[in-house]
C-alpha cells in the first residue's frame, strides 16, 4: 500500500467545491475531461434522475456501465476513484489490509464516526496519520481528529467500496480482540522468563469465549483472502505476533496480547482435536473448513513449545492442488513428456527431491490423483498425512506406537496395492522395504531431501543400498524448486538480461527460442514486491541402461544423465527467465550450480 501523501489542507487548498460529492457534478467533470461523451452523460442522467440512492456517487457511476472513450475500457469504481484523485489533486491509495496496523484504527476514531464521514485511518506515522476518504471536499472533521490524535492528518482518496468493507472488518476485529482481552485479566503465559506478581489474578481466557471465536474465524477467512500458504501464531515477551506466508515470504499481520494469542491457540487446538492441556511437547492436528468461495480447505496444525509459550503454524492446502495438470505446476513440455512416461511404468521407484517447501507434496498428490482410477489401489504412508484425498488409502506414521515408514510399508504390502507412496525415505530399513515393493511389481513414489536429482542416487548408496538393487528398481528422480513469478500487472522488459548472459548462467547449455526477460517493478496488486505467485522448476533424471552403468561414479553419472536428456534446475530457471516468468536473481537464489 503506497501513496505519496501531503497535508490535507495543502491538498485541498485549490479545491472550490465543499461538502459531499454529487453524481451530477462528477458526471459534468467526466464529460469535461473527455472520459465520456455526451450520449453516455445524457443516458446516465436520465437513468439517475428517476430516483435517489444511498449509494456513494462513485459507486453509482461505477455500476452505470460507463466506458472510457480513449480505450473502451469500463469506468468501474476503482477507475473512477483514481480519476477523482487526479482531478482534485490528492494522492490515490488502494488499501492493502496487510499494511494497516488494525489494532490502532480504533485509537483514531470510532466505527460510527468512520462510517458517518466515509473515511478510514490507514497509516500511523511518527509525525502524522494518513486517513483514506471517499469524500475529498467534506473535511470539516479533520481539525477535530487532529486535535484528538495530536498529529497532522494527511488525506488520500480510496475506493469507497474498500473503505466501507475494511471499516467493518477492521473495527469488528479490534472489538473482538478487546472483548477477548477483557474476558480474562492480563496474565503471563508459561515462559522461561516467568514474571511472578503476587496478588494478581492469573485467570486464563476461555477458548470458547465469543471474542476469541470471532478472532479465530477472522484469522482464517483473512488468510484465505490474502492467498496465504501458512499462518504463524508466535508468542513473544510483550505481544503475540500473527504472520502470513504469501508467495514464500512472511508478512506480519497483527499483534495481540499474550493472553488472547494463548486463547486463540487453545481454540484452534480444540477444533483440531488436539490435547489442549498439553503444552510441553510438540503436537500435530488438522482442521477442515471452507474458504469464502465455499470450497473445502484443509489445514495442517503444528505446535511447538517456545520461550514465551506455544507457537502454532497452520499450513493451508489449496483445494485445487490435487487436480493441477503438469503445465499448471510449471513443467515444460520436455520434462512433462518424460515424467508422464515414467509414471505409466508398471513398477519401480520414482523419487521426488528438494528442500522443505519446494512443492514436492503438490507434485506427488497431483500425479497420484491422476493415477488413482477405479482399476488401481493407491495407498500411502505419510508423516503426517498432508491432505485427505478420497481416491487414496492413506495411513499416518505413529512413532509413539513404533509404527514408522518401514513398518507401514511392510503392512501396506499385504494390502494388495498397485501404487504406493512413502512420505520419505529416511533410513536403510525404509529404503530396503521400498526396493522390495518395487521388486515385487509395485510402483513406488517417495521423497528425499537432496540438492539435485543425481545426489539422490548417492544418498541411497550412502544409506547402504547396494548399487545393483538401485539399478534394478530406481526408474526416475525428479528434483524441484519453487521460484516467485513476476507480477503480470507491473512487470517491465529488462534489457540488461540477454541471451548471452543467460547462456553464461547455464554454462554448458545454449538457450533456444526467443528471449523476453522482464524485471519486477512493484504495484498495488503485488504489494510492491514485483512478484505474485510461484512456479516450479524441475530437473528429471530418467534411469536408463546408460545411467545404470555409471551409478558408482558421480561425475560419469552426471555426464550420462545429460546425454539421456536431463536438464538441470538452473537451466530450467534460465528458461523461465527467458519466457519472462521470473528473474535471474530468483533462479540464483533457488537453484544449485550444476557440477557436471
Amino acid at each position: 500500500m503506497t501513496s505519496k501523501t501531503k497535508p490535507a489542507a495543502a491538498a485541498l487548498s485549490s479545491a472550490k467545491p465543499e461538502g459531499r460529492l454529487e453524481w451530477r457534478q462528477l458526471l459534468k467533470w467526466l464529460l469535461r475531461d473527455g472520459l465520456i461523451d455526451e450520449a453516455q452523460a445524457q443516458r446516465t442522467e436520465q437513468r439517475f434522475a428517476a430516483g435517489d440512492s444511498s449509494l456513494h456517487p462513485l459507486v453509482r457511476l461505477g455500476h452505470a456501465g460507463l466506458v472510457r472513450l480513449a480505450t473502451g475500457k469500463p469506468l468501474d469504481v476503482e477507475a473512477l476513484s483514481e480519476w477523482l484523485a487526479t482531478r482534485v489533486g490528492m494522492p490515490y491509495l488502494r488499501i492493502d489490509p496487510l499494511k494497516v496496523d488494525v489494532g490502532r484504527v480504533g485509537d483514531v476514531m470510532s466505527i460510527g464516526y468512520a462510517e458517518a464521514k466515509r473515511c478510514l485511518p490507514v497509516q500511523f506515522g511518527v509525525n502524522d496519520v494518513t486517513i483514506a476518504t471517499s469524500e475529498p471536499f467534506d473535511t470539516g472533521w479533520v481539525a477535530q481528529i487532529e486535535s484528538h490524535v495530536r498529529k497532522p492528518i494527511k488525506l488520500v482518496i480510496a475506493n469507497p467500496l474498500d473503505i466501507a468493507r475494511y471499516t467493518t472488518e477492521f473495527f469488528t476485529l479490534a472489538r473482538s480482540v478487546r472483548q477477548a482481552a477483557k474476558a480474562g485479566e492480563q496474565s503471563q503465559v508459561a515462559s522461561f522468563e516467568q514474571l511472578v506478581e503476587l496478588g494478581k489474578s492469573n485467570k486464563q481466557l476461555d477458548a470458547n469465549d465469543q471474542g476469541v471465536v470471532q478472532v479465530v474465524d477472522w484469522l482464517w477467512q483473512y488468510a484465505f483472502d490474502q492467498r496465504a500458504s501458512d499462518i504463524h501464531l508466535e508468542p513473544r515477551r510483550d505481544m503475540g505476533v500473527i504472520r502470513f506466508r504469501i508467495d514464500g515470504v512472511l508478512h506480519t499481520v497483527y499483534q495481540l496480547p499474550p493472553t488472547v494469542m494463548s486463547a486463540m491457540t487453545s481454540r484452534i487446538k480444540l477444533l483440531g482435536r488436539m490435547d489442549v492441556v498439553e503444552k510441553r511437547r510438540p503436537l500435530d492436528g488438522r482442521i477442515k473448513t471452507r474458504n469464502p468461495a465455499g470450497d473445502e480447505v484443509e489445514m495442517r496444525l503444528s505446535t511447538l513449545p517456545t520461550a514465551f509459550g506455544e507457537k502454532m503454524v497452520m499450513r493451508i492446502f489449496d483445494p485445487d492442488t490435487a487436480v493441477k495438470d503438469l503445465a499448471s505446476l510449471g513443467f515444460g513440455q520436455h520434462d512433462s513428456d518424460r515424467w508422464e512416461g515414467l509414471v505409466k511404468q508398471p513398477h519401480g521407484i520414482i523419487l521426488v527431491t528438494g528442500p522443505t517447501g519446494s512443492g514436492k507434496t503438490t507434485t506427488l498428490y497431483s500425479t497420484l490423483k491422476r493415477l488413482a482410477t477405479d482399476e488401481v489401489n493407491v495407498t500411502t504412508i505419510e508423516d503426517p498425512i498432508e491432505m485427505i484425498e478420497p481416491a487414496f488409502n492413506q495411513t499416518q506414521v505413529q512413532n509413539v506406537l513404533d509404527f514408522g515408514f518401514a513398518e507401514g510399508l511392510r503392512a501396506l504390502m499385504r494390502q494388495d496395492p498397485d501404487i504406493i507412496m512413502v512420505g520419505e525415505i529416511r533410513d536403510l530399513e525404509t529404503a530396503e522395504m521400498a526396493i522390495q515393493a518395487a521388486l515385487t511389481g509395485h510402483l513406488v513414489f517417495s521423497t528425499l531431501h537432496t540438492n539435485d536429482s543425481v545426489s539422490a542416487i548417492t544418498r541411497l548408496l550412502d544409506l547402504g543400498v547396494p548399487s545393483y538393487l538401485l539399478s534394478a528398481t530406481i526408474i526416475g528422480v525428479l528434483a524441484q524448486r519453487l521460484v516467485r513469478t513476476l507480477c503480470p500487472h507491473c512487470k517491465q522488459p529488462d534489457p540488461t538480461v540477454t541471451r548471452e548472459s543467460l547462456n553464461e548462467l547455464v554454462k554448458h547449455w545454449r538457450l533456444g527460442g526467443g528471449v523476453k526477460p522482464y524485471k519486477p517493478v512493484g504495484c498495488l496488486e503485488c504489494r510492491n514486491t514485483g512478484f505474485r505467485g510461484r512456479a516450479g522448476l524441475y530437473e528429471l533424471l530418467t534411469v536408463t541402461e546408460g545411467v545404470k552403468s555409471t551409478l558408482a561414479d558421480l561425475g560419469a553419472l552426471r555426464r550420462q544423465a545429460v546425454q539421456e536428456g536431463l536438464r538441470p534446475l538452473r537451466l530450467a530457471g534460465a528458461m523461465k527467465v527467458a519466457e519472462g516468468v521470473t528473474t535471474v536473481e530468483e533462479v540464483l537464489r533457488s537453484t544449485p550450480a550444476w557440477e557436471g
